[in-house]
């Protein structure tokens, strides 16, 4: 599997995304059937969708807008695609860019392959067996990894805009003298990836098609995503459920 052919959908995707994010009457609308949101999500799924089938007809997708495959055909997957066309509705209707386009490939319930691409910022982060990486807005290519916290240094952890709650209050308390750092979307866990924060609780709601491209890239720079509760590493496709445990991203 070529990865670069898998960062070419998801930047056809934000293409789409961006014809849509531009316009001077883009309003402000959640995702209803005649929505910006919703017509911005559609654009960008039928674009993956027809290019992972492009690459491989044989392995099957499921996207957040294809998401209601029956759980007794979707347990008989080994390998398949996990896609979410536009992860972060609040960033995108804030116009703050901070939304991404998420495509990961998962083999027996991990995510091995992951491309993350945030078509306002024009910024990809991908990561496989061979690595984990990041393109600038310049366009260049730097590999990246993840940067444990050491005794004598405030944690830098990542929080959400949009989501916070007595739970991560209490987890900051525990950890001691921090900074947050927020950030929308998938991003989050990239910002763990690439060492510019120690540390992202998410102790709330999220889907599977929300992380799979981004673990897949944290995992590669060196990282993890375990389950807060067990300490186990998050995997895919194991339930009916297609909603995860709460989870901790961290360094390895």
């Amino acid at each position: 599997m070529n990865i670069q052919d898998v960062i070419n959908i998801a930047r056809s995707a934000g293409e789409k995304i961006m014809e849509v994010y531009a316009r001077e009457d883009f309003g402000t609308r959640l995702k209803s059937d005649d929505s910006p949101l919703t017509e911005a999500d559609l654009a960008a799924h039928h674009v993956i969708v027809d290019g992972l089938q492009a690459l491989d007809a044989d392995i099957p997708v499921l996207s957040e807008e294809s998401s209601d495959i029956a759980w007794d055909e979707r347990q008989q997957w080994d390998r398949y695609w996990l896609v979410d066309p536009l992860d972060g509705t609040k960033e995108f209707i804030k116009r703050n860019g901070e939304f991404t386009v998420n495509i990961a490939l998962i083999d027996n319930h991990e995510a091995v392959l992951g491309v993350v691409y945030a078509p306002v910022l024009d910024v990809t982060y991908y990561g496989d067996e061979n690595g984990a990486y990041k393109v600038s807005e310049a366009g260049e290519t730097i590999e990246i990894q993840v940067v444990a916290h050491q005794a004598d240094e405030i944690w830098k952890v990542v929080g959400s805009r949009s989501h916070a709650g007595d739970s991560l209050v209490a987890f900051l308390e525990e950890l001691g003298d921090h900074e947050m750092v927020s950030m929308g979307s998938s991003l989050k866990l990239c910002l763990v990836a690439e060492g510019a924060a120690h540390i992202y609780p998410r102790l709330g709601p999220t889907s599977e098609w929300d992380t799979a491209a981004s673990h897949a890239v944290v995992n590669a720079a060196g990282g993890e995503v375990v389950v807060a509760e067990t300490g186990e590493p998050l995997q895919y496709n194991t339930k009916e459920s297609l909603l995860n445990p709460f989870f901790i991203v961290q360094a390895d």
